[in-house]
């Protein structure tokens, strides 16, 4: 396994990395090269590290630096100057044991935020249970965004955290022609309306003022099951 850049240039070049706005991804797979691609798009500069020098090759040119690497190994990740990262992401999905064994490497350099993904729930609960600050299942919370879209009449769904969402719906009809302020909303439904867009406009905030009209669509916050039922109006 390569233990140097093979794009990119030297280790000066992650230690600039690192010193701007800037994160470090290793794992290139879908999720990873796709997370990374939308830093940069961001204006997020990246350097991703990858094992296969097929997704590293592919790459190059995408990111600020690429390069392939045993993120296993302490020492490959302290050449490259990862410790100097203030975020760093572990979006490695075909290897649990890489996975895990880079996580505690990373945590052993105190990098101060680490995320990682997980492909299961066992995989999950270990990397928890090591420290790593934030866990994430792209899959199992995709899943579950859409069978709230499936379930319902929302035109987009997002769980802030189990139990309280984000929901985008058409207003219902109850709600056309009144200021929200007098709508009673969210006494009776337990849920604020917190944005809402016309047809060809902007989002703009919500207040007391805010009139709405069949053409338009609303941001709904509130507990989930809640937001959920609001959509669901008409």
């Amino acid at each position: 396994m390569a233990r140097f850049p093979l794009f990119g240039g030297a280790t000066d070049t992650s230690r600039r990395i690192a010193e701007a706005d800037s994160v470090a991804v290793i794992g290139l797979g879908r999720f990873g090269s796709s997370l990374a691609l939308e830093l940069m798009a961001g204006g997020t500069e990246v350097l991703g590290i990858d094992a296969d020098a097929e997704i590293v090759q592919a790459l190059n040119g995408e990111l600020t630096q690429v390069v392939r690497a045993d993120s296993t190994k302490a020492e490959v990740l302290g050449q490259l100057a990862v410790g100097e990262f203030d975020r760093v992401v572990v979006a490695i999905g075909t290897d649990i044991t890489a996975s895990i064994l880079t996580c505690s490497v990373l945590l052993g350099m105190e990098i101060p935020v680490i995320w990682a993904k997980a492909v299961t729930e066992q995989h999950a609960v270990i990397l928890e249970q090591l420290g790593v600050h934030h866990v994430i299942r792209p899959e199992a919370e995709m899943g579950r965004r859409v069978a709230h879209l499936v379930r319902g009449a929302a035109l987009d769904y997002i769980e802030i955290e189990r139990g309280y969402a984000i929901v985008k719906t058409p207003p219902p009809s109850r709600l056309h022609g009144i200021p929200l302020g007098q709508s009673g909303l969210r006494k009776e439904l337990g849920v604020t309306v917190a944005a809402f867009k016309r047809p060809g406009e902007q989002w703009r905030n919500a207040d007391a003022e805010t009139v709405l009209g069949p053409d338009d669509v609303v941001l709904v916050v509130g507990p989930t099951r809640k937001a959920e039922g609001f959509a669901q109006l008409r």
